[in-house]
């Protein structure tokens, strides 16, 4: 499917004439064009997020509608932009998703209009779990895991035992939650997935460098633990080695598609 439908330009059409730019820009972002969203109607909507006189629960509100749509390209691309915008736009807007009871709610999403539809319906649901699970880790921490310092004197790597080990599990939970979106090479088969591994590929990447500067505080702190800190902090060691296999699976699934012939970034 290539060009805007009639219903993509109707629609557009529609928010011009309310007078909304930001809804304007989010039906822009999230057409039925099996593609990814645009970079120049991202830009702008990163870009209204720093804008004071901008209504951010009406943003999101435009995007979750957009979300309620029948046509797995179009809920897609409307995940794939609330991801972009988590993660480049203003803090205030990560804010006000984390302080909702429910974000997006397609655990049961499913567009029967031909194969394409059932197998893309199940990396939607993975995909919006784990958007969920990022705005409930924000909620919990107070602070984006993604963009937080790393390193020596990163956040995790000197975070107090307490905190350290109630934060753990939380980030455990959302890199669990981007594991489970569990795709494989083959399955990249177009621009819109491709566009939304690519997203979590570089949340990985963020993620990874924070549960390992946690690791190593745990270690290092472990021996002035008292006996119950002990236990959890071993528990979240033993989680941490687990994970870190299929961590090297999703980083092998990148190598493949980054090569010349592949088309991860369609």
């Amino acid at each position: 499917m290539s060009g805007q439908t009639l219903t993509d330009r109707i629609a557009a059409a529609q928010y011009s004439l309310t007078g909304s730019e930001v809804a304007r820009a989010v039906c822009k972002a999230t057409t039925h064009e099996q593609t990814a969203p645009k970079k120049k109607h991202l830009e702008y909507l990163i870009e209204a997020t720093k804008e004071s006189n901008v209504n951010i629960p009406q943003m999101a509100d435009t995007l979750f509608e957009r979300a309620t749509n029948a046509s797995w390209v179009v809920v897609f691309k409307a995940l794939i932009t609330t991801h972009h915008m988590m993660v480049a736009g203003n803090e205030r807007f990560l804010q006000f998703l984390a302080s909702r009871n429910t974000l997006f709610n397609l655990s049961n999403f499913l567009d029967k209009t031909g194969s394409h539809g059932y197998d893309m319906s199940t990396f939607i649901r993975r995909y919006s779990r784990y958007l969920n699970e990022k705005a409930f880790a924000y909620r919990q921490m107070s602070f984006d895991f993604g963009r937080v310092k790393k390193g020596a004197e990163g956040v995790m790597r000197t975070m107090p035992v307490e905190k350290l080990l109630k934060g753990m599990p939380t980030l455990q939970s959302q890199i669990d939650a981007l594991l489970e979106f569990d795709v494989h090479p083959n399955e990249l088969t177009n621009g819109v997935i491709n566009a939304c591994f690519l997203l979590m590929f570089k949340d990985l990447i963020k993620l990874y460098a924070c549960y390992n500067d946690g690791i190593i505080n745990v270690l290092e702190k472990f021996f002035q633990m008292k006996r119950g800190q002990c236990k959890d902090g071993l528990e979240i060691y033993k989680r941490f080695l687990t994970r870190m296999t299929r961590v090297s699976e999703v980083f092998k699934i990148a190598e493949v598609k980054d090569k010349p012939n592949n088309t991860l970034y369609c």
